[in-house]
């Protein structure tokens, strides 16, 4: 039987980028997501592989249950990629104290916790990867992010610390660090603002989720055995 990786916003952008590669590659995908789209229903149709849960990763109280639910239907799994997060745009000094938990919820306590319950079915197989999705903002700062970008900062700080935790069992921690990507999220910077961020860019152009989902594939080979605790980072060189 093939390896189970779970995936999470997994409805569209990256995640949904995401769960083709990993379908193609012949895994097992449980992809989660607060909504189903047109594209995860025609993924079902297409890989019988393929399995799609509509889940609020923001209520932390059903995450035991359901973590013990997934691994006596589908096994224990190989993978948890945390892709799922929230980002609310506007300045500090106005942003409501609900946006700032919302955020901090979603975009770290859910990690965590996924992270707690499905790494001991790894930690019985002696084998496994978990990869959270940051974001170069974690390092560059932006304006009118900076909740978002104090999850991801501290998204990275988990992992590597993570990592010290579970290697000895033979599992890795790694996150991946998109930059901006041409995604439903970016759609909004148009002309001038756009133009400026593919300028940036030594090659010209902006990642694709394909580029991130990629470098996450490659994380979960046998050829990044030895790679743990880092952060890999796919801008188009923006931050180069």
């Amino acid at each position: 039987m093939s390896d189970l990786v779970i995936v999470t916003g997994a409805s569209r952008g990256l995640g949904l980028a995401l769960c083709r590669q990993l379908l193609a590659a012949q895994y097992r995908v449980l992809a989660l997501s607060r909504s189903e789209t047109d594209e995860t229903k025609q993924l079902k149709q297409e890989y019988p592989a393929f399995e799609f849960v509509t889940v609020d990763l923001a209520d932390l109280s059903q995450l035991p249950a359901l973590c013990a639910e997934w691994i006596k239907r589908l096994g224990r799994p190989y993978a948890l990629i945390n892709n799922a997060a929230v980002g609310y745009d506007g300045v500090l000094a106005t942003m409501h104290n609900s946006e700032i938990s919302s955020v901090l919820t979603l975009n770290i306590e859910a990690p965590i916790l996924l992270c707690k319950y499905l790494l001991r079915p790894m930690l019985l197989n002696q084998r496994g990867r978990i990869i959270n999705i940051s974001s170069i903002i974690a390092r560059t700062g932006f304006n009118g992010l900076s909740v978002y970008a104090a999850s991801k900062a501290a998204l990275e700080g988990f992992s590597k610390s993570l990592a010290r935790e579970v290697g000895k069992a033979g599992i890795t921690v790694n996150c991946v660090a998109p930059g901006y990507m041409q995604t439903e999220m970016t759609s909004s910077l148009q002309g001038d603002k756009l133009d400026s961020i593919k300028r940036r860019s030594p090659l010209g152009r902006l990642a694709t989720p394909d580029d991130a989902a990629a470098a996450v594939l490659f994380l979960l080979s046998e050829q990044a055995s030895a790679v743990t605790g880092t952060t890999l980072t796919v801008d188009a060189g923006s931050t180069a």
